[in-house]
């Protein structure tokens, strides 16, 4: 048995670091103003700040690089944030083009630049003292019916009426095609939001269940895990999904 192991064996056995452990364990859902809206209950959380944070810092990175682009002397070689700029901008570039076709790829690589960006720094947020909006069911919901409305306006834009007549083919499998279509958005969003929402649990237990030696250390490990490799990782599973699904509606090549 190792000696984290041991260290929460021990911890969690002791009444005393359990009592310690209800009032220090949290998985970062607090509630920093109460106010009334249409007649209900509602709170300003964390996950409104977090967001709040990093819209700013998208947005101000955003006006800084077109700032710089508009700046560029043409006939001079490019400064390293230029660099970075146009590495990022030929990446979602190429990315959608190798997965939704040359002549579909470029008119979505704003939309998935975007949208990868904003789902890698909503889970590595977490890195940074934050907590991670995509742990929050709102907001992975809402960015998967996002993907389900281009998914269905594309599919009546390219295919017609061909988009729903194809949701009765076979006509016995049609209840099964039409719930397919309604999971799309919520198998996205659980997927994304579970996967969050479980290393956020995890680090809260770190944190909350470990004596505070083994804190300065062993959760670096943790976090580079939780919020780095695997945040990483399904933000590229979403984006995906998110390429795939509207790349389907296209009309045949």
């Amino acid at each position: 048995m190792s000696l984290v192991s041991i260290m929460l064996s021990e911890s969690v056995t002791n009444p005393e670091v359990v009592a310690k452990a209800k009032d220090e364990v949290s998985f970062g859902v607090d509630g920093f103003y109460k106010y009334s809206l249409f007649g209900h209950e509602a709170w300003l959380t964390t996950t409104h700040v977090s967001l709040f944070i990093i819209m700013i810092l998208l947005i101000g990175f955003g006006i800084i690089a077109n700032i710089a682009i508009r700046r560029a002397d043409p006939y001079k070689k490019p400064g390293k944030f230029l660099n970075v700029i146009e590495y990022i901008v030929e990446t979602f570039d190429n990315l959608t083009k190798v997965n939704m076709g040359e002549k579909h790829g470029y008119k979505f690589s704003n939309y998935i630049g975007t949208l990868f960006i904003f789902v890698l720094t909503a889970n590595i947020s977490g890195l940074f003292g934050l907590r991670s909006p995509t742990a929050d069911y709102g907001v992975t919901l809402s960015l998967a019916l996002i993907t389900f409305v281009l998914i269905h306006y594309n599919g009546f834009k390219y295919q017609k009426a061909k988009h729903v007549t194809n949701l009765f083919k076979p006509i016995f499998l049609s209840p099964i095609n039409i719930i397919g279509e309604i999971a799309t958005p919520i198998s996205m969003s659980l997927r994304l939001f579970g996967n969050v929402l479980s290393g956020t649990v995890m680090m809260g237990l770190v944190y909350g269940l470990l004596p505070w030696f083994a804190k300065l250390i062993w959760p670096a490990g943790a976090h580079f895990y939780f919020d780095l490799f695997s945040g990483a990782i399904q933000t590229y599973v979403f984006c995906m999904l998110t390429m795939v699904f509207i790349s389907n509606t296209f009309e045949e090549e």
